[in-house]
């Protein structure tokens, strides 16, 4: 009977939870202030167009264009990046005007407040200071928007100068071809050296007037200029609206796109945009009934599909960073934003279980990168490699890929590339592989860059095994160990040595240094010293043994939070101790407790930082979200799993934070996950852990288990 009872009510709550609608769970302005840099605009999932406000304001926390300290906006632009420590992109900035003696400044900027902001996956809206109703949505390539003026004339700027932080303009060009379409471009230098972005705009309502302003060559309807801008005048109707496309490759794409595109209702864009978020947020289904703790999650899971973006166009043409078209297969989008060093860690590993199709794309598009470029991209933004930050992390993402038996791309061509990467002949790697480890004599955050060097080693180890390449395997299982030979018995740290094998000496725990003569990157040595996922019995053989291991673990949440040096790292937030949630190397430090035989541990700090580190409202980011990789965490984590080694395929247990969820997984499968609360002694976490009426290990779940699906019971004290 209490077994019937149990079963009516486990097919009531997943009767509920199928029918809750997901998207209002989610707040596009969770993350805009503190250092979360994130934007509250409208996009669609892994979409092209990110058409959001920019405030117009420089500075590091403004690189998604917005901050919510702002109470100006300069123009909506198109493209944004997501969470992200670098400005870059706001390409193609528009912005509806009523003052016509505005018209002539440099810089436009109007006031608005937040009471007058309204933001959903998929659409956003502001009642500016100038008494126009500012609206945009999206679709794949295409941004849609609509004015409605206070009076019935109106004018509308296209300003391809405006540009943020490191981004510059180098030329621009508006062509007014017929009185409803706009054609242009904008090239522009910053992160990416050498973007271009192409676009065609199409208005409901015929241009009456135009006036090009600032440095530009131009006759009656077409000008070009490094600051080249464009103010249009409708001449009678209240509202205007605007569908704005966009391309890599060329204007004439762009128009194409325009020409092509679907005859829609700004509303029927807009449902339609948020038909496709509800979609992807109903992957995993949680119990809402707090719905603060839902808010979190569906915000967190809005934000790992905003990263990487589609960088192709509908028949899949694209352009390199050398002008050279190629061509996907159609059907087949080539996507760019891939933040390695941020994302390997737990936004890949997450979207090998929600996103199994899109997933072919992916990594087709990093192998597409190494074709154009000869190597794997570190950070590609714009089919441009970045080369920000430290390791080659498109190795474990495509040897967890492999290793999971991913169908859709060449695992051949996939394993030469991630050894080309691993012997290029720049970043410190000939170094580090002449003395087996990277002298701090010869390159900056070496300490760092030996042991990400390590890992990435370790899973080209594992990939050449399972090809069968056993020389490979050898020499890649070596060079996994060269962690070892910067640590520190004495201190207990990974510290950096010279070329002679001495320690960098003096030698301070407590030291960032931000700049690229640091031993650390963005980090100390407490941060940093905890990186060995691929071997954490070595790990801890380093340290005289496992409880010796736990001790340095328990040392970094409770040592001093202090930090020391002339040029601290902005990058060390959220710290607990030493522990600094708020950057990625401490992502997953946590779950070593688990991997030690101490979930216990681990599930005390899992609950101290879920609820610390990740709150409602602007400033509920601890840190740069890094393209979802922040977000990423709490999913992993609300679910009671994460990827401690991300190319391993195993899942380490914490504890979870929701009471019940249902994952959708690839072939139709579903995983059921409940929580029970049993007592128990006096104490906290997982009490046992039961799948499929199986009692299994508090350790980890296989990634074969995950897709295998059923039902994951936490029994967890209360």
């Amino acid at each position: 009977m209490i077994i019937r009872i149990l079963t009516i009510v486990s097919v009531f709550l997943s009767t509920l939870l199928s029918a809750q609608q997901y998207t209002r769970f989610v707040d596009p302005f969770l993350g805009t202030g503190g250092h979360g840099h994130v934007y509250p605009g409208a996009t669609v999932p892994f979409g092209m167009v990110q058409l959001s406000p920019d405030n117009g304001v420089e500075g590091w926390d403004w690189c998604s264009g917005y901050h919510y300290s702002s109470k100006t906006i300069a123009g909506f632009s198109h493209t944004h990046l997501s969470g992200t420590g670098i400005g870059d992109w706001c390409d193609i900035s528009v912005l509806p005007l009523t003052d016509t003696n505005q018209i002539r400044a440099n810089k436009t900027f109007i006031p608005f407040t937040h009471q007058d902001e309204k933001a959903n996956p998929g659409y956003y809206r502001v009642k500016m200071g100038n008494g126009v109703l500012a609206e945009l949505t999206a679709s794949d390539r295409i941004g849609y928007h609509r004015y409605t003026f206070p009076d019935k004339s109106g004018w509308i700027q296209f300003d391809m100068g405006f540009a943020i932080n490191w981004d510059q303009p180098t030329a621009g060009l508006l062509h007014l071809v017929d009185s409803v379409t706009l054609v242009g471009y904008r090239y522009s230098t910053g992160w990416a050296k050498g973007q271009k972005v192409y676009f065609a705009a199409r208005f409901n309502q015929p241009v009456n007037d135009l006036l090009f302003i600032n440095d530009s060559i131009h006759t009656t309807n077409r000008a070009e200029g490094k600051n080249v801008r464009v103010i249009l005048n409708f001449n009678s109707p209240q509202t205007i609206e605007c569908a704005v496309a966009l391309s890599s490759v060329s204007t004439e794409k762009a128009l194409k796109e325009i020409k092509q595109q679907e005859v829609a209702s700004f509303e029927q864009v807009a449902k339609r945009a948020e038909k496709r978020w509800e979609t992807e947020l109903q992957k995993i289904k949680i119990d809402t009934s707090n719905k603060a703790q839902a808010t979190r999650f569906y915000t967190a899971l809005y934000r790992t599909c905003l990263a990487p973006v589609i960088s192709s166009d509908a028949d899949g043409e694209y352009k390199t960073y050398d002008n050279k078209i190629r061509r996907f297969t159609n059907g087949v989008n080539k996507y760019t934003i891939f933040s390695q060093w941020d994302v390997f860690r737990a936004l890949n590993p997450l979207f090998t279980i929600t996103q199994p199709e899109r997933y072919r794309d992916l990594l087709n598009s990093l192998l597409a990168f190494y074709e154009d470029n000869g190597l794997l991209p570190v950070w590609d933004i714009s089919s441009w490699e970045a080369n920000t930050m430290t390791g080659y992390h498109s190795v474990p993402i495509l040897a967890d890929a492999i290793l999971k038996g991913i169908k859709g791309f060449d695992i051949y061509r996939a394993y030469e590339a991630m050894k080309k990467s691993a012997n290029q002949k720049q970043r410190g790697t000939p170094d580090y592989i002449k003395y087996g480890y990277l002298p701090q004599d010869k390159h900056g955050w070496s300490v760092t860059i030996t042991l990400e060097y390590a890992f990435d080693d370790w899973c080209i180890a594992q990939v050449a095994k399972k090809l069968g390449r056993m020389d490979d395997y050898e020499t890649y299982r070596k060079r996994a160990l060269s962690y070892k030979n910067l640590f520190d018995p004495t201190s207990g740290f990974f510290r950096a040595r010279t070329s002679d094998g001495k320690f960098k000496e003096p030698f301070d725990p407590l030291l960032s240094e931000h700049g690229f003569e640091g031993q650390y990157i963005e980090g100390t040595a407490w941060q940093h010293s905890f990186f060995v996922p691929h071997d954490v019995e070595g790990f801890a053989a380093l340290h005289g043994g496992k409880e010796k291991l736990i001790q340095k673990l328990d040392q970094l949440f409770t040592a001093s939070s202090e930090l020391h040096g002339e040029d601290v790292s902005i990058d060390v937030t959220g710290l607990i101790g030493q522990y600094a949630h708020g950057n990625e190397p401490s992502h997953h430090i946590i779950y070593l407790y688990t991997q030690l035989g101490r979930p216990d541990k681990a599930a005390q700090w899992i609950n101290v930082v879920a609820d610390s580190m990740y709150k409602n409202g602007p400033d509920g980011l601890t840190g740069n979200d890094d393209c979802g990789q922040m977000s990423a965490w709490y999913i992993w984590t609300s679910l009671g799993l994460y990827p401690l080694n991300p190319a391993s395929g195993e899942y380490v247990f914490g504890m979870p934070l929701i009471s019940e969820a249902t994952l959708e997984l690839p072939q139709r499968k579903k995983l059921h996950i409940q929580v029970k609360k049993v007592k128990g002694p006096n104490q906290k976490g997982i009490a046992a852990i039961h799948l499929n009426g199986k009692e299994i290990p508090i350790r980890s779940l296989s990634h074969s288990q995950l897709l295998n699906g059923g039902k994951l019971i936490y029994s967890i004290y209360e």
